[in-house]
C-alpha cells in the first residue's frame, strides 16, 4: 500500500511523541526568502528528497483565544514562562472509550499525569462495580500477555481502591473539574489533550522581574482558549547541529522511518535523555551540540566546553528557602553541602495551632504577643498584647459557653507574669499573632540547623560561602527555610576535572553527542564535587512546592456564623467587618477531613520540574484498598458536583471554607498589617521591645 504524504502540520498533530525519533523525507522543497537574520539560527530551506530525523516536538508558545460576548474575540501570544496561574475548564465533549482516553491524555505515575474521569452510568468491573457520575484516576498504562489496559484509583472515604479497565471498554467518559492552579508550562507539559482545544480561566498572577511581551487585560474574567504552537527538533543526515523548524512549515514530507536506517543520524541527548539512562551508562564524554544559552556563574564551563564528562545522575537533596520580605521575595534552592553559617531569626505565628505545630523537644517555645485576644469560654485565657508565654502542649479542657458545657482542645502554656508562671490555657482558634524571643545565640551550619529543628524556620546568614565567589544568600535579610526536597541532578565536569558540579536536569536546556567511555578517575563525591546555590524564580517555584506532601495540616477553620443567635449569648467585643460569632474550638486533627490545599507554588524554565521517577525504581499497582496518605486537592473540590457523588456519613461533614495556603499567608499578613497600624502601632513597638530585653 502506497503511503500518502502529508504537511508538516498534519504529521505534528498526528505523531506519537512516544514513537520518536522519527524519519521524514522532504517531498517539496522549500526555500526561505527573508533576510537571514530572520531566521534566529533555525533552518530556512530544503531540498526535495532532505532527509530530516524529528527527535523532539516542542510547544515554545501558546496562541491564547479571548472569548467576549457581544464583542470580537481578541489573540494573545504567550510564552510559557508568562507568570500567570490558571483553571482548567471541564471538557464538556464526552469521550467515548478508554481507548481514546489513552490516545488524547497524557497518563503516568506522577500527580499531575493522572487525570480524572466520570461516567454517567454505572461500570461493571471484575474488581467491582464503579457508581454512576463516580470520578475515578487513570494512574498507568500496562501491556500484559498482548492485553493492554490502564491502572485506575477511586477514592472512598479516606481509602484507595486500585482497579483496571481495558482500553477497548466503551461509553461516555467526562473530564472532572479540576480545582488545581496551573502554569502554562504544565499546562502544555500535562494538560493539553491531543485533537482537542483546551479552555482555561485566570486565576492569578505570580510575581516575575522580567517584563511579559505581550500580557492578558488585567480587567479579563472569561475563558481563554489554548492553541499550541508547536516546533520540531530535527537533525539532518550530515549536520551536527539541532535544527529548530516550525510545524506550520509549508512542505509535504513523508515518514520513511522503517526503510531508513536511523543511526547515520547524530543522536543528540537532552539532560533529561541523558538522566533517564541506566546506571551503567555513566561515566561518559559527551560532546556539547546545544550549550546552555543561560546558565548561573559557578556553571559557565557548560556555555565554553565543547566536551564535558557526565559522571552520574541522582536524586539531590536540596531546602526550598524564601527571603523573608513583604514585595519581591527571592527564593532559593541550597544543597546541604552550603558552607556558610546561620544564626536563628525569630519567628511569626499569626494562630495558636502554629505555635503547636512549632513546639519542639528540643528547646521550649518562648513567644510574646503581637495581638489581643477576648476569648468567650470560661475556662480559657484571654490574650493581651505583650503577654509572654511558655508553649507546652495541646490538651482537651471543658468549658462554659453561655449556659452550656462543652469539651474543646487548648494550647496549654505557661504566663510569665514578672517573675512567676501562671497555668493557662490558649484557645486553639485564637485569631491573634505572635513573635518568637530567640535566646539562642549559635552559629549553624545548613545540616545542623535541618537535623535538631523542624523546617520551617527562620534564619539570617551570619558568615558568608568563602568557596564561592559571590554567595547569593549573603545579601538577604532574613530566610525562611521552608521544606527539604529532592530534585534531579547530573555530576558533570570539564575534561581536566578542574571543574566538577552537581548540574539541576530540569532547568538546564542543553544537547549533547555521546563520544565514549570515560576511564579516567571518578571525583569523590563531597570533595571534588561541588554544588552551588540557585535563586529560582516564581514559577519554579511554585512547581516544586506542588511536588512536596502537606505534612502539616492548616490550622482549624471556624464555623460560619449562624443566621439566628439566642438572646442570652455573650456580647461579642467591638469585631472587624464580618467577623464570625465565638466558634467552638475545633480539633486540628479534625482538618483530616476537610479538603487540604498542596502548598502553592514552583527556574528560569521549571515546565518539567520533578517529573522524573526516582532512578532504579519501578511504579507498580495491585489490587488492593490503601489508606489515601497522598496530597490532597486544592481548594472547592467539595463544591464540584462530579465529586459529590462519593457519599460520606453525615457525622464527618464539617463546615469549613477551604483557601489555599498562600492566599492564608496573605489573608494573615492583611489582617496583621490593618491591626498593627492606627491605634495598635504603639503597643506592638512596646511588645517588640519586651520580646528583645528578654
Amino acid at each position: 500500500m502506497k503511503r500518502m504524504a502529508m504537511t508538516l502540520d498534519e504529521f505534528t498533530r498526528s505523531v506519537d511523541a512516544k514513537s520518536l525519533p522519527r524519519v521524514l523525507q522532504m517531498q517539496s522543497g522549500y526555500y526561505f526568502q527573508g533576510s537571514v537574520y530572520e531566521l534566529y539560527g533555525r533552518e530556512g530551506s530544503f531540498s526535495c528528497g532532505e532527509l530530516l530525523k524529528i527527535i523532539g516536538i516542542s510547544v515554545p508558545r501558546l496562541i491564547v483565544e479571548l472569548q467576549s460576548e457581544g464583542s470580537k474575540s481578541i489573540t494573545v501570544d504567550l510564552s510559557l514562562d508568562y507568570p500567570g496561574l490558571f483553571r482548567i475548564v471541564a471538557d464538556k465533549r464526552p469521550y467515548t472509550s478508554i481507548q481514546e482516553i489513552v490516545d488524547s491524555v497524557r497518563i503516568s505515575p506522577e500527580c499531575l499525569g493522572q487525570p480524572e474521569f466520570y461516567c454517567p452510568e454505572k461500570l461493571q468491573l471484575p474488581e467491582g462495580t464503579i457508581q454512576a457520575e463516580e470520578s475515578f484516576r487513570l494512574t498507568a498504562i500496562r501491556t500484559e500477555h498482548g492485553d493492554s489496559h490502564v491502572d485506575c484509583e477511586v477514592t472512598r472515604k479516606d481509602s484507595k481502591h486500585i482497579f483496571t479497565v481495558k482500553l477497548s471498554h466503551t461509553g461516555e467518559f467526562y473530564e472532572c473539574a479540576d480545582d488545581q492552579f496551573y502554569t502554562l508550562g504544565e499546562l502544555v507539559e500535562w494538560k493539553m489533550p491531543k485533537g482537542r482545544k483546551r479552555t482555561v480561566t485566570w486565576a492569578k498572577s505570580l510575581p516575575s522581574n522580567e517584563k511579559c511581551v505581550s500580557e492578558l487585560p488585567e480587567d479579563y474574567s472569561g475563558e481563554l482558549v489554548l492553541t499550541p504552537v508547536y516546533e520540531l527538533q530535527t537533525v539532518s543526515k550530515f549536520g551536527k547541529n539541532v535544527v529548530f523548524i516550525p510545524s506550520t512549515l509549508d512542505v509535504e514530507v513523508l515518514d520513511v522511518t522503517e526503510e531508513c536506517d536511523g543511526a547515520c543520524f547524530m543522536q543528540p541527548l537532552s539532560f533529561r535523555d541523558v538522566f533517564a539512562k541506566p546506571s551503567e551508562f555513566f561515566p561518559f564524554i559527551a560532546e556539547v551540540i546545544e550549550p546552555p544559552s543561560q546558565v548561573q556563574e559557578e556553571l559557565g564551563f557548560l556555555k565554553s566546553s565543547k566536551q564535558v564528562i557526565v559522571h552520574s545522575a541522582y536524586q539531590a537533596k536540596r531546602i526550598l528557602a524564601s527571603e523573608i520580605r513583604s514585595e519581591a521575595q527571592r527564593r532559593f534552592l541550597i544543597p546541604v553541602s552550603y558552607n556558610g553559617r546561620f544564626k536563628r531569626r525569630p519567628r511569626t505565628f499569626p494562630t495558636a495551632y502554629d505555635l503547636e505545630v512549632a513546639k519542639s523537644n528540643m528547646e521550649q517555645l518562648h513567644v510574646v504577643a503581637t495581638r489581643a485576644f477576648e476569648t468567650h469560654y470560661e475556662g480559657l485565657s484571654s490574650v493581651l498584647v505583650g503577654d509572654q508565654y511558655l508553649v507546652h502542649k495541646m490538651e482537651t479542657s471543658e468549658v462554659i459557653y453561655g449556659d452550656k458545657r462543652k469539651t474543646v482542645e487548648a494550647l496549654a502554656c505557661e504566663k510569665m507574669v514578672g517573675k512567676k508562671y501562671e497555668a493557662v490555657l490558649i484557645p486553639m482558634c485564637l485569631d491573634g499573632g505572635f513573635v518568637e524571643v530567640v535566646h539562642d545565640k549559635k552559629q549553624y551550619m545548613l545540616s545542623d540547623l535541618c537535623h535538631r529543628f523542624s523546617l520551617p524556620f527562620n534564619v539570617k546568614v551570619s558568615m558568608r560561602d568563602l568557596s564561592v565567589m559571590e554567595d547569593l544568600l549573603a545579601g538577604a535579610a532574613g530566610l525562611q527555610l521552608e521544606e527539604e526536597i529532592t530534585d534531579p541532578y547530573l555530576i558533570v565536569s570539564t575534561l581536566d576535572l578542574a571543574q566538577c558540579w552537581e548540574v539541576p536536569v530540569n532547568r538546564t536546556n542543553m544537547a549533547l553527542q555521546l563520544l565514549e567511555r570515560w576511564s579516567g578517575p571518578e571525583p569523590t563525591q563531597g570533595e571534588a564535587v561541588r554544588s552551588a546555590v540557585e535563586e529560582i524564580g516564581e514559577d519554579c517555584y511554585f512547581t516544586l512546592r506542588r511536588y512536596v506532601n502537606a505534612s502539616v495540616l492548616p490550622p482549624p477553620r471556624p464555623p460560619k456564623r449562624h443566621q439566628k443567635h439566642s438572646e442570652d449569648t455573650v456580647k461579642l467585643p467591638p469585631p472587624r467587618p464580618k467577623k464570625p460569632d465565638p466558634p467552638s474550638p475545633k480539633s486540628p486533627h479534625a482538618a483530616n477531613k476537610a479538603e487540604q490545599a498542596v502548598p502553592t507554588s514552583r527556574t528560569s524554565s521549571c515546565v518539567e520540574q520533578n517529573t522524573l521517577p526516582p532512578r532504579n525504581e519501578t511504579s507498580k499497582t495491585s489490587l488492593v484498598t490503601v489508606t489515601d496518605s497522598g496530597p490532597q486537592k486544592a481548594t472547592g473540590e467539595e463544591n464540584s458536583p462530579r465529586h459529590k457523588t462519593i457519599k460520606q456519613d453525615d457525622d464527618d461533614t464539617k463546615d469549613y471554607e477551604h483557601i489555599d495556603e498562600d492566599e492564608l499567608a496573605s489573608i494573615r499578613r492583611k489582617l496583621n498589617d490593618q491591626s498593627i497600624h492606627g491605634k495598635r502601632k504603639t503597643i506592638n513597638t512596646h511588645a517588640m521591645q519586651t520580646a528583645k530585653q528578654v
